[in-house]
């Protein structure tokens, strides 16, 4: 019998065999795992879903970038839209990179409570970003320290890997992002005064946009973070960008607010490839949590119009 106790290094949920450790607390009653993920399970996804999506648009990416091009009615926006539609076939049929700056891996990985997690989950990733890489012939972007030493690893490796317990049983998802240096450069966090309260928020995510958005091939989509601490918030707004475009926050209250926000965005008229037009954001995506009482932290992550990413059901793999 395999029980789940809480792990006190990180909140992250570490499992043991109850016959070997007969002292441990069995929360819950007793819990029996029904999934077993291992760190060859997660490299093995990494290494397939790399080349796939460094060269393939998400379908909900490019089918709202087709609807973009239907409503734009800006000579120079429409051709923009048009090239990247254009730019997604041919990346897709002839198997090359949607964008020469093939991005940074971020691996986040979400697992319910009754999923065992032994060990080092991802003691294999950089291994396999590294052969992925090297195999598709991906550009390699990252240095080995960011002040120190910033010569290139020629690897694309370390890449940022984390963990978070989710509520729901039987949940084993890999979510994989190859995130560009522009997009990330044009991201920001912001600690705004509690009493800056939804319009504060709403006026520094346009700021940003107005500031930004050219250096991060709009039409973007934008993830929003609110809430949570400083070192936090730019985690809810990262995760915000694996939501599909076509599905707003669950509450109403949130995509009502991402409802808003999208339109003020767009209302800036910066447009696709920055030349002006409708269509500045395909989308905005909001993620809230609880916060300290004199806080407001916001974080603001663009993405790009060739946002690489796809979630990995590893629950049946």
């Amino acid at each position: 019998r395999l029980v789940a106790p809480v792990c006190p290094q990180g909140g992250v949920h570490c499992f043991a065999d109850a016959r070997r450790f007969p002292d441990l607390p069995v929360p819950m009653g007793g819990l029996t795992m029904s999934i077993e993920l291992t760190s060859e399970k997660v490299a093995q996804a990494v290494y397939e879903t790399i080349p796939r999506i460094a060269c393939v648009l998400p379908a909900d990416v490019l089918a709202a970038l087709e609807r973009a091009f239907a409503e734009e009615r800006s000579p120079r926006a429409r051709e923009v839209l048009r090239q990247l539609t254009e730019n997604a076939r041919i990346a897709r049929e002839d198997h090359v990179p949607l964008c020469q700056d093939t991005g940074t891996v971020w691996v986040c990985l979400e697992v319910g409570p009754d999923v065992l997690v032994p060990g080092n989950v991802f003691a294999g990733v950089d291994e396999a970003v590294a052969r992925a890489y090297e195999e598709a012939r991906l550009r390699m972007s990252v240095v080995k320290n960011a002040l120190f030493d910033r010569a290139n690893t020629r690897t694309n490796t370390p890449a940022f890997c984390e963990i978070h317990p989710v509520e729901e049983p039987g949940v084993a998802r890999l979510h994989l992002m190859l995130k560009g240096g522009g997009s990330d450069n044009a991201s920001r966090v912001v600690m705004l005064a509690p009493g800056a309260g939804r319009e504060g928020i709403v006026e520094e995510v346009v700021r940003c946009v107005q500031e930004k958005a050219a250096n991060a091939c709009p039409p973007l989509v934008v993830g929003v973070g609110v809430g949570a601490t400083f070192d936090k918030v730019g985690g809810l707004a990262k995760r915000a960008l694996m939501r599909p475009i076509d599905a707003p926050a669950p509450d109403e209250r949130t995509a009502a607010f991402e409802a808003e926000l999208l339109a003020r965005v767009n209302a800036t008229g910066v447009g696709a490839g920055a030349l002006g037009g409708a269509h500045t954001a395909l989308a905005v995506k909001v993620n809230t949590a609880p916060c300290h009482i004199a806080a407001l932290p916001l974080a603001i992550n663009m993405g790009c119009s060739a946002i690489r990413r796809a979630t990995i059901d590893l629950a049946g793999a």
